[in-house]
């Protein structure tokens, strides 16, 4: 675990790259990268197969244009390292039914293209929690950080929007993926390094002065968020899933049946998690009755929910008992799961931790794989996924 960690809100200053090169970039390559469609593309510069130098400052500098995971002033030096590396990878993960260590965006690229039917994970919280267990690396944006801690709402937004870039390609067809997602405030704020402490202060008992703590962040300095205001993250990265091709099916609220209290006396306290529904073409597989059809300890029908499945979810909240302070309830991957998959399909959840996706998967004769960069959660899954098979087993349990 680092000894200590500030985050302090810093905007970067950029221009275009001047130098132009030969370069000529094939129109996938460019359009998520401009977060810009073909029919766009063709008004203003006419149909074109591959790009050059040129023509992309001159997409650029279109009103339309708005950043995905890379700014302005890096669109150029990111696609020239893209195009110099831009070779078939040999797909290494043919194993299922496990889960691998590392860091995601690698791992993604080594699994085949359209093999994935549905991917369900929740990635780390904005400036939340210290993990023991981090793993520093360079961005497309040119941040070095680790995911979650960085000085920015835009750069975790970058962050995770390049996530879904590498996932696009992976998914098969009629895929789905369903994206968990919390929002956060820019307040100045000391970070947590678990779960419990974090309650803790939330319950209003930390005492401790900010400056005291080894683990914060700061507000000022933001290019435009005021103090204490809301980041508005799940929306942000719809947004621009969107701008790198994928159809935004719903964002759902999940609201929980129990949630952290919060000593705020001037706005609402929150009560929902997010959940994005995204896929890479109109219709995807969609089983809708398994809503109803599926056993409510598996994510169907809820007490509180109507026959109608709605973008308004009331699901329980996991106890984290398991090690891990952030544990999704089985609920949540099982719907998910039963909704966008048959038997036999193949689930990711790249940022697995306790493993409840994976759980889920295979309650529901689904198979999955799983990444995670900590040894610890690795362990904990796998446990846990041993001893629910062992279960399985001895009570023959159909879902």
């Amino acid at each position: 675990m680092l000894d200590s960690y500030e985050i302090k809100p810093y905007t970067q200053m950029g221009t275009i790259a001047k130098d132009r090169t030969d370069n000529l970039y094939p129109l996938e390559m460019v359009l998520p990268v401009l977060g810009m469609n073909e029919y766009f593309v063709k008004k203003v510069i006419g149909k074109q197969e591959h790009l050059t130098e040129d023509m992309i400052v001159k997409l650029l500098e279109q009103d339309a244009f708005s950043e995905t995971f890379v700014p302005r002033s890096k669109v150029l030096t990111y696609l020239r390292k893209e195009i110099d590396c831009h070779l078939e990878q040999a797909c290494l993960i043919n194993t299922i039914n496990k889960i691998y260590k590392g860091d995601a965006i690698p791992l993604i690229d080594q699994l085949d293209d359209n093999s994935i039917q549905c991917v369900v994970t929740s990635t780390p919280y904005w400036a939340m929690r210290i993990y023991d267990e981090f793993l520093i690396k360079e961005w497309a944006d040119g941040e070095i950080c680790t995911f979650g801690l960085e000085q920015t709402p835009e750069g975790f937004i970058r962050h995770s929007v390049e996530t879904l870039y590498h996932l696009k390609r992976k998914l098969t067809p009629t895929g789905s993926i369903w994206w968990n997602v919390m929002d956060s405030y820019n307040t100045r704020t000391q970070i947590r390094s678990n779960a419990a402490e974090a309650l803790y202060a939330m319950q209003g008992h930390d005492k401790k002065s900010w400056k005291d703590h080894k683990y914060k962040r700061y507000s000022a300095g933001h290019s435009f968020l005021q103090d204490g205001e809301q980041c508005l993250i799940p929306q942000r990265i719809a947004e621009r899933a969107s701008r790198i091709g994928y159809f935004v099916k719903s964002v759902i609220s999940w609201c929980k049946t129990a949630s952290m209290p919060e000593p705020q006396q001037s706005r609402v306290s929150r009560n929902v998690e997010y959940v994005l529904h995204l896929t890479t073409q109109r219709t995807p597989l969609f089983n809708k009755e398994a809503y109803l059809t599926l056993s409510a300890d598996f994510g169907g029908r809820q007490p509180f929910e109507s026959e109608k499945l709605s973008d308004f979810w009331h699901l329980p909240t996991s106890s984290g008992g398991n090690g891990h302070g952030a544990q999704f309830p089985l609920q949540l991957p099982g719907r998910c799961i039963a909704l966008s998959t048959n038997e036999g399909d193949i689930v990711l959840d790249p940022f697995i931790g306790s493993g409840t996706t994976a759980i889920a998967a295979s309650l529901l004769g689904r198979s999955y794989i799983g990444f995670d960069i900590a040894d610890e959660y690795i362990r904990i899954a796998n446990d846990r996924i041993a001893a629910v098979k062992a279960a399985n087993r001895k009570t023959n349990i159909h879902v």
